[in-house]
């Protein structure tokens, strides 16, 4: 396969940035606001059928769904099919990080059962590493450069432990940390 890195724009008004799994676009947000090109895919999308195009991609950001890998979770048995779906998504992420061969990825997901499937993480965070009030133990795998964490109080209550009910509670969970997601950005342009 031949290598897209040699065809980088000098700037990064023209790189493309591939926000799997994107949900809100937090990830991305960082990016899209210095002008790159953005290119979410989420739900009705569905990353399992995104063909290969040969445009040229810097960076993939992948947040494939937690609800059947995170800890959690852990007290709730998971059927096996909904395991197997799990998996199928991560793997659709981890073939287009092959197929496009960018300059760095990340692929995140909280703590818990992946690293089964997928090894040890590069590395963990907490939002308060990167100024966020909060922890919630996030695991990273992928090649990118790590961004240097300055650890800050929790501050009150956990948001994310703490989150009324609802049936957007997943997606509100899931949200990347701002401070994170700028951090992130900040290390891997």
């Amino acid at each position: 396969m031949v290598s897209t890195h040699a065809r980088l724009p000098a700037t990064g008004a023209m790189r493309l940035i591939l926000d799997l799994c994107s949900g809100s676009g937090a990830w991305s947000a960082p990016y899209r606001e210095a002008g790159y090109r953005v290119r979410q895919v989420d739900l009705p999308e569905d990353v399992r059928l995104l063909a290969f195009d040969d445009q040229p991609v810097h960076g993939i950001l992948a947040a494939p769904p937690c609800t059947v890998f995170a800890s959690s979770g852990a007290r709730w048995p998971r059927a096996e099919g909904d395991i197997i779906a799990g998996l199928s998504v991560v793997d659709a992420c981890l073939r287009l990080v092959a197929l496009h061969e960018p300059r760095w990825w990340a692929l995140e997901n909280p703590v818990g059962r992946l690293q089964h499937w997928l090894g040890p993480p590069a590395v963990y965070f907490d939002p308060c590493d990167y100024g966020d009030g909060y922890t919630k133990r996030t695991a990273l795998w992928g090649r990118f450069a790590c961004p240097y964490k300055r650890r800050h109080a929790t501050t009150g209550t956990n948001p994310i432990h703490h989150m009324a009910p609802a049936a957007d509670r997943p997606a509100r969970r899931s949200v990347t940390p701002a401070g994170f997601a700028r951090a992130f950005f900040e290390a891997n342009p």
